[in-house]
């Protein structure tokens, strides 16, 4: 802690700040360790929090899980960049959130499976829990882990002046103290509080925003409007711009796109789920998911908005970019920086370190939890059934630490990515499409075969791998050659002078297209799996979920009434 302090004395903090985030940072780890560590814990207690989540928790616990301090600055370029249509990859997880809570959370959580590769074991075979327990640490250790971490570690050294390094080492530490120690439960019951925290610092860079828009000559909604860009206050965009290509984040892109990637990502992705699956019962589990719905309303206004601030502001005059070395175009990527170096006073930068440092945080612990359970779960204890209790949770400890120290080495990394937010988009529609075909038509229709399924995933991920290579702008310069591609080259796909000009959300619909008939025509050609089986796993028909009678307002299906009306209002709102 000497160190750190040192360290931070010598960046561009206050004696107050240096105290704020040590407090934090020491707090947060005790409580982990308090409130999950057991000497003789089960593998029950430590992967699963021995089935006793709220609702309320399961929620908090979904929803930080999600928010790192690249989610951060992501919304808050996109929002000075592309405006509030950003807010789409927010409030369109509402709906897959409502997915998870009424179509899958039933067959997970009444199943008793502690890992979803487990459930695609009992639905398919074992060959599809292998593939997709390597989804799930994949996905993890290169995007909830490493490249969040680096984008941390750039933000603490723009505005804080702590080197990378520091960073990185420091928090990651720290995050994994407690979570080897505290399992599911720490990580949990430490994202409650972090979401506090985190909604907080985000809630004061947005009224310390607006506060200062009367200093630049905006005082009120029309002058606001005036100010920004045409169209940057609208959730919605039409399919084609002004310059005649396919508009990026369109309503019909984000209408058919997102799905692909929410799906896969709010329901079939361990790293959220697992907070659903440690659920005390059945209601708080598919509460909790429409509970974290509700919180996923708050980012356009408290992430994403910001930026479009920011955006007033820099126009204005009052703060300044970087830019991009490669590009000399402007790095959006530093408008969060620049507006806590703008707006928060000294010894309010600690607050903002910590809330940013929580985000980071709970992303990490929820990802470094679920790789832990994957790995001792499904591989360790698939080859090694006999193995005690007691050391699979030690496998568990210690799978952990390897992969946060492989993260930590994947994080120095991240300078080779232009625009990072969009490359941990664009990395999972690699094999969203195939992931989300094989799940959904595996619990809607019960004619899908193993077969299928594994045809599906090898074809299809192949094919998805296929495209981001072909994408990727170093690759396609070379197909190009240096001389034909301009310096903001974005891939021979998505380029809408030099490539197909189709956006990286359109091709999602089009991957899924090719894997849903590839996974219908290999079930129709193979034998039916046992109807017995299946039908512990699949749903009669597909509105079978909306069957039974309505208990009271808690009712799921109630509460998904409510969260669809909040969202449509919002909705039409911001057309």
């Amino acid at each position: 802690m000497n160190i750190l302090s040192n360290v931070l004395w010598s960046a561009k903090v206050s004696a107050i700040d240096v105290a704020v985030i040590a407090l934090y940072l020491i707090g947060i780890t005790a409580f982990g360790i308090w409130i999950g560590y057991r000497r003789n814990t089960s593998s029950q207690q430590y992967f699963l929090a021995n089935k006793s989540l709220g609702w309320f928790t399961v929620g908090a616990a979904v929803f930080t899980s999600n928010i790192s301090t690249l989610h951060l600055v992501g919304l808050a370029a996109g929002g000075a960049k592309e405006g509030m249509v950003i807010g789409n990859f927010e409030w369109m997880a509402c709906f897959t959130l409502m997915t998870l809570a009424l179509i899958f959370a039933p067959f997970y959580i009444n199943s008793g499976v502690s890992t979803l590769p487990e459930f695609m074991e009992r639905r398919y075979c074992p060959q599809a829990r292998t593939f997709l327990a390597v989804i799930g640490l994949l996905g993890a250790l290169l995007i909830h882990i490493g490249i969040s971490l680096f984008a941390a570690a750039k933000v603490f050294q723009s505005f804080l002046g702590v080197p990378m390094e520091v960073t990185i080492v420091v928090l990651s530490l720290f995050t994994v103290t407690y979570t080897v120690l505290g399992g599911l439960k720490a990580v949990v019951m430490t994202e409650n509080i972090q979401v506090c925290l985190l909604l907080g610092g985000a809630t004061l860079v947005t009224v310390l925003g607006i506060m200062a828009m009367p200093g630049v000559g905006v005082h009120d909604v029309a002058t606001f409007k005036a100010a920004v860009a045409p169209g940057q206050m609208n959730m919605l965009q039409p399919i084609i711009n002004a310059k005649g290509h396919l508009n990026e984040f369109s309503w019909l892109s984000v209408l058919l796109g997102y799905p692909i990637l929410g799906i896969w990502y709010w329901c079939a992705d361990q790293t959220h789920v697992q907070r659903v699956l440690g659920a005390k019962s059945l209601k708080d589990g598919q509460n909790g998911a429409l509970f974290a719905g509700f919180l996923k309303i708050t980012p356009v206004f408290l992430m994403v908005l910001p930026g479009v601030i920011g955006y007033v502001l820099w126009q204005k005059g009052v703060i300044v970019l970087d830019k991009v070395p490669s590009t000399g175009k402007w790095d959006y990527n530093t408008m969060l920086p620049a507006l806590i170096n703008h707006l928060i006073p000294v010894g309010l930068k600690g607050l903002l370190a910590a809330s940013m440092a929580a985000a980071l945080m709970s992303c990490m612990a929820a990802a470094l939890n679920s790789c832990a359970t994957l790995i001792s779960l499904d591989i360790v204890k698939r080859v090694r059934p006999d193995t005690p209790d007691r050391r699979v949770v030690l496998i568990g400890r210690v799978a952990t630490g390897v992969i946060m120290v492989l993260a930590m080495l994947w994080s120095t990394q991240g300078d080779q990515f232009g625009t990072i937010f969009e490359a941990i988009n664009k990395i999972p529609m690699t094999f969203a499409p195939a992931v989300t075909t094989v799940f959904v038509l595996g619990v809607m229709w019960k004619r899908g075969t193993k077969q299928a399924a594994m045809t599906t995933l090898y074809i299809g991920s192949l094919i998805g791998v296929s495209y981001f290579l072909l994408d990727m702008p170093g690759i396609g310069k070379m197909i190009l050659g240096a001389g034909h591609a301009p310096v903001d080259f974005s891939g021979l796909v998505t380029d809408p002078e030099l490539g197909l000009g189709v956006p990286f959300m359109l091709v999602g619909p089009l991957l899924t297209v090719f894997c849903v008939a590839i996974f219908v025509i290999t079930s129709l050609m193979t034998p039916a799996m046992s109807a017995e089986a299946v039908a512990k796993v699949c749903w009669d028909h597909p509105l079978a979920f909306l069957k039974g009678r309505i208990t009271g307002a808690s009712d799921p299906r109630m509460v998904t009434l409510i969260l669809l009306a909040v969202v449509g209002v919002l909705y039409v709102w911001l057309h």
